[in-house]
């Protein structure tokens, strides 16, 4: 494929309605969604990109019913140990974004595991957004700023945008080429708002458990007919 990006995050929607849609109950819908991301993880390594990051579990997340809070959080943990040998089979790097102090101490085990297990993978650079919520995580990266300051480890005339990029959860990572979110919604959901400030933005009614290859290669499709110009202005060639 021609024009792949170099970056893709995903918003990853509409597991809930797909299990309603078809008599089953949400969670049903999560486990599915769970091996969904497991064909997209290695169809975008095939295809040529470089960077992965999901949007697993917002901040917002804890406020549904605890029931459902429980079985996402079981349900990660199993993912985790499944990413970990996917990561060894597929030499890719996996970095967890997000405030993981939140999460049980199983879980931050598990992720302290597959960060330093696969930390020197040189294969797809996979990011996992858990926890995460893009104003909380400027908040932190502010307050962690602040710190600097207080300790003359950094000045305010130092600050730039570059500065405080190393400051966010995705510090190292490129920027995201293109954001897809799926199941019809199109709205951002308070995710990588610093990030995605000239991505390209694909949405699609596909929910996420149909979210399959060929869809995937349609959004890069997409993505590779539009014209990037970050604020600039399109060159006109001249027809003499």
């Amino acid at each position: 494929m021609e024009k792949v990006p170099q970056h893709v995050a995903v918003i990853l929607d509409g597991n809930g309605r797909w299990a309603k849609s078809k008599g089953m109950p949400r969670n049903y819908g999560h486990a599915q969604g769970a091996k969904t991301l497991e064909e997209i993880v290695e169809s975008s390594a095939k295809i040529g990109i470089k960077y992965l990051t999901v949007y697993a579990f917002s901040t917002e997340n804890w406020g549904r019913p605890e029931e459902e809070v429980k079985a996402l959080m079981n349900l990660l943990g199993t993912y985790l140990k499944k990413c970990l040998k996917m990561s060894i089979k597929h030499n890719m790097k996996v970095r967890i974004l997000g405030a993981k102090e939140a999460l049980t101490p199983e879980l931050q085990k598990e992720i302290e595991n597959l960060e330093e297990v696969s930390k020197d993978f040189t294969g797809l650079n996979f990011q996992i957004a858990l926890n995460y919520g893009s104003r909380d995580e400027m908040l932190r990266a502010m307050q962690k700023m602040a710190n600097d300051i207080k300790e003359e480890k950094l000045s305010p005339e130092e600050i730039t945008a570059e500065v405080f990029s190393d400051y966010l959860d995705t510090r190292g990572i490129p920027d995201p080429d293109l954001l897809i979110r799926t199941s019809g919604e199109q709205r951002i959901s308070n995710y990588l708002l610093w990030q995605i400030a000239y991505s390209e933005l694909y949405f699609t009614d596909v929910p996420w458990p149909d979210f399959h290859t060929e869809e995937l290669k349609k959004a890069v499709e997409a993505y590779a007919s539009r014209d990037r110009r970050y604020g600039g202005v399109k060159e006109e060639r001249s027809h003499v």
